[in-house]
């Protein structure tokens, strides 16, 4: 049980640590529209139950789901 609680610690840590990077990023103003605009539409994307690109795509569909679960 130990085990489980110390990753969830760290989860919610790195969640933290990056939500206050893109943050900070955001803020900044010499951060270009664009990176704004792609940090925006990359937390969406995380946050949303819609899948965008279909497990039915073989590999890009797999590898999308693995790399958002694995964060």
């Amino acid at each position: 049980m130990g085990a489980l609680s110390d990753r969830w610690r760290q989860w919610a840590k790195a969640l933290k640590r990056d939500g206050v990077t893109l943050w900070m990023a955001c803020r900044h103003p010499r951060t270009p529209w664009y990176a704004k605009a792609l940090a925006l539409l990359v937390v969406a994307y995380a946050l949303s139950p819609i899948d965008l690109i279909p497990d039915v795509i073989p590999v890009l569909g797999c590898c999308v789901t693995w790399s958002v679960q694995s964060r």
